[in-house]
């Protein structure tokens, strides 16, 4: 971290370099970054000159790992395909920076526990980049079933369908961690997991569909046992856009759309009880921005700053693992 002038002495510059340069980092986390007191985008690496360039960092590379040898560098952004997440985020903390990785953090739950050996050997912070849970929304969210307002959960309905990629896109290829489950599902099984407490599920039953000629998924439909609960789930790379979170309890229900997606526009929750409906409104907001924020001021030492925790990204990818492995039986 770097400081100019009496007031940076008291304000750190915590400084962001991108591995890669694809349409989130260019149009979310990029301009989110550069958005932030407190935060300077130092360097680009990526393939595509074009793009690394249109990002306005003051240096950008054609070589990764030269990014990590920027000492200017303090926290790591790796908007990568997702199968090169494990190796990069955690040659990012053996560099000593900060690492920010896009969702899935990585593709098993052998890969995350790796991972968090690393950061926590490096003293770095391993965040993964689930925008959408520092959305009020989604925080809110946690806070209500925390309370019990529709009393114990007994049944999660949560789908996703994503966008249908273009076949030459890594999303189609299952040897770059492509497919439904990894790309849009992972956003499902967290919200499921979440309403569950975090508890580990049975998985009762899988359907997978894959794409023609491939091996990556372009739908997978499970449905998991908690205890006397019970969710089902389904993501799709259809392009439909169709968005879904149910959550009954005991006392209630909890209704959500698009759970997933919701940012820039105004966003609800409706919790259904024997008392009526209540309407919780949020106003547009950037979560994107509110993400890049926290991980700044965690990586500028600020203990406050709210970060979705690794036992948690955990879960989520030993959940899938579950799955995946219940559908090839």
């Amino acid at each position: 971290m770097t400081t100019s002038g009496p007031a940076a002495r008291r304000t750190p510059t915590v400084g962001w370099g991108f591995l890669g340069a694809g349409h989130i980092a260019t149009a979310n986390v990029g301009p989110a970054v550069r958005g932030l007191d407190g935060a300077d985008l130092r360097a680009v690496a990526g393939r595509d000159p074009r793009r690394t360039a249109a990002l306005g960092a003051a240096a950008t590379y054609g070589d990764y790992a030269a990014l990590l040898a920027d000492e200017s560098v303090d926290v790591v952004y790796i908007a990568l395909h997702n199968s090169a997440h494990a190796s990069w985020a955690t040659r990012a903390l053996r560099a000593g920076k900060h690492v920010l990785c896009e969702k899935p953090l990585g593709l098993s739950g052998a890969e995350v526990r790796e991972m968090t050996r690393a950061a926590a050997a490096s003293g770095r912070l391993l965040v993964e980049a689930t925008w959408n849970r520092w959305h009020p929304r989604t925080r809110d969210l946690a806070r209500l079933l925390g309370q019990g307002v529709i009393g114990e959960v007994r049944h999660v309905e949560a789908v996703f369908d994503g966008a249908d990629p273009d076949p030459r896109n890594y999303r189609r290829d299952a040897a770059l961690g492509g497919g439904a489950l990894l790309d849009v599902g992972c956003y499902a099984v967290g919200a499921v997991l979440a309403a569950y407490g975090w508890a580990a599920p049975e998985v009762t039953a899988v359907r997978r569909e894959n794409w023609p000629g491939g091996a990556a998924d372009v739908l997978t439909h499970a449905d998991l046992r908690f205890g006397e609960g019970t969710a089902h789930l389904l993501a799709t790379l259809t392009g439909t856009g169709q968005e879904a979170l149910v959550i009954t309890g005991t006392a209630g229900t909890v209704r959500m759309d698009r759970p997933f997606t919701a940012g820039r526009e105004r966003a609800e929750i409706r919790v259904e009880t024997s008392r009526g409906v209540d309407t919780r409104r949020y106003p547009p907001v950037d979560p994107y921005a509110l993400m890049a924020a926290e991980v700044t001021r965690a990586a500028a030492g600020d203990s406050s700053a709210w970060l979705v925790p690794l036992d948690q990204s955990l879960a989520v990818a030993e959940a899938m693992d579950a799955i995946r492995e219940a559908g090839r039986a």
